[in-house]
């Protein structure tokens, strides 16, 4: 776009080419622009599971002497087990989000990167909660 273009300085566009190209020019920022808003949804969830995982991790370390012995486990496992939830349901959001935008020439972002990461951390926390439970010499309650 040349200076003398109506979208850099503002000014009505007189034909109806340069105005069509001006829709279009608007169209794709705000498509690349709702893109770029779903992928940082995404990278919120993401992190939000991941505070949920610390948050587990934390209440194990500092309240492992509860009594009785199991509860400090539950407790984690309980907010672990919430950011498995908040990883697989981010996935799914981000999924249907651009689903709705399927209709339009977009390049979005590949959906197996969102699926992999979100299913990764699902399973990262799975395997965290059976290892807070197995990983004490087989004793489930101590």
């Amino acid at each position: 776009m040349g200076d003398n273009h109506a979208y850099t300085n503002g000014k009505e566009c007189d034909d109806d080419e340069a105005s069509e190209a001006l829709a279009q020019d608007r169209t794709h920022m705000a498509e690349d622009r709702t893109i770029m808003a779903v992928e940082r949804t995404f990278a919120g969830w993401i992190r939000t599971a991941f505070a949920a995982i610390g948050i587990g991790l934390a209440f194990r370390v500092l309240f492992g002497e509860l009594h009785p012995p199991w509860l400090a486990k539950a407790i984690a496992s309980l907010f672990i087990s919430f950011a498995i939830f908040l990883a697989i349901n981010a996935e799914k959001r981000a999924a249907r989000s651009l689903d709705r935008m399927e209709t339009h020439a977009v390049d979005g972002p590949e959906r197996p990167r969102f699926r992999l990461l979100a299913w990764g951390v699902a399973t990262g926390a799975a395997i965290l909660i059976a290892g807070l439970w197995i990983l004490n010499d087989g004793d489930l309650t101590g």
